[in-house]
C-alpha cells in the first residue's frame, strides 16, 4: 500500500485522452492506495461549482467512487482551479486541503504545495495570483453567468500562455530563495510540488542539511505519479497507451 501524489492533469473536454487515463488510474492504481493527493490543477479551468462540463462531471464521479470505496482523496487548489468549493467537495467526496500543507508520511515530514507560490521571480504572475485569490474578487466573478465566466477564463488562459512564452525560462520556475524559506519555515527536508511541469528530484543542502525537492509531472502526454510507502518514494511516468510504468526507484 502506498500514498499517491499527482498534479497538473488539466482535465479538459478537448483532451479526452487525459480524462480516460485518469479515470482508469482511479479505478486501478488509486483503488489500491492508502490515500490519493491531487496537488492542484486537476482541471484546466474551473469557473465555479455550478458550471461543471461533462468531462469534469465524469471526473467528479470517478473521485466519488474512489472515496466511497474507502480510499481518502485530498485535493489542493491550483492556479487553474482555485475556485473549487464546498459543492465540488460534497459531490466528489474529496477533502479540500490548504496550500501549503505539512504531512507526516511513514515517519517523514513532507511539505506539499501546488508550487505556483514559489515562482516569486515572476512578479506579474504573483500580482495576478493575489488578485484572483481575493475573496471579494471571487464573489464578484461567481455572480456572473457561467457562459461569461468561461469566456473570461478562456481569455485568461490565452494571456497566461502568451506571458509564459515571453518570459525567461528561469523566471517561470520556482525561486531557490523561496524554496529555502518554506523548507526552513516548515522545519523539514522534503518539499513536494507540481505546477512547473518539470518532473524531477532535486537534491541540495540548506544550512548544512540535505534536502530534496520533488516535482510532479503534468499529464498532457502521459501520466505522472509519486508513490510513497514505507520503503521510500518513487516518481513514475505512466505511459498513455502502455501498461508499463517508468519509475525512478525507491528513495
Amino acid at each position: 500500500m502506498a500514498t499517491l501524489f499527482i498534479s497538473d492533469l488539466h482535465i479538459d473536454a478537448d483532451h479526452r485522452d487525459i480524462t480516460e487515463q485518469f479515470l482508469a488510474f482511479l479505478s486501478a492504481d488509486a483503488a489500491a492506495a492508502d490515500a490519493l493527493y491531487i496537488l492542484g490543477d486537476l482541471f484546466e479551468s474551473w469557473v465555479g461549482d455550478d458550471a461543471a462540463d461533462p468531462a469534469q462531471s465524469a471526473v467528479i464521479e470517478g473521485l466519488r467512487a474512489l472515496s466511497a470505496s474507502g480510499v481518502p482523496c485530498f485535493v489542493m487548489h491550483g492556479n487553474r482551479d482555485f475556485l473549487l468549493g464546498a459543492r465540488f467537495a460534497a459531490a466528489s467526496g474529496a477533502v479540500l486541503i490548504q496550500d501549503p500543507l505539512l504531512l507526516t508520511l511513514y515517519g517523514r515530514r513532507v511539505l506539499v504545495m501546488h508550487g505556483d507560490a514559489l515562482c516569486t521571480d515572476d512578479r506579474a504572475y504573483q500580482r495576478l495570483r493575489a488578485a484572483v485569490r481575493d475573496p471579494q474578487w471571487q464573489r464578484r466573478f461567481l455572480r456572473l453567468r457561467p457562459q461569461a465566466r468561461r469566456a473570461l477564463a478562456g481569455a485568461a488562459r490565452s494571456g497566461s500562455r502568451a506571458h509564459t512564452a515571453a518570459i525567461d525560462y528561469a523566471i517561470a520556475d520556482v525561486s531557490s530563495d523561496s524554496v529555502a524559506a518554506v523548507l526552513r519555515g516548515a522545519d523539514t527536508d522534503i518539499l513536494l510540488h507540481g505546477h512547473t511541469h518539470r518532473p524531477a528530484v532535486h537534491r541540495f543542502e540548506i544550512d548544512g542539511r540535505a534536502r530534496a525537492r520533488i516535482v510532479l509531472g503534468y499529464w498532457y502526454t502521459q501520466g505522472s505519479v509519486l508513490r510513497w510507502d514505507r520503503a521510500g518514494y518513487e516518481l513514475c511516468a505512466l505511459p498513455r497507451a502502455a501498461a508499463s510504468q517508468a519509475c525512478g526507484g525507491p528513495e
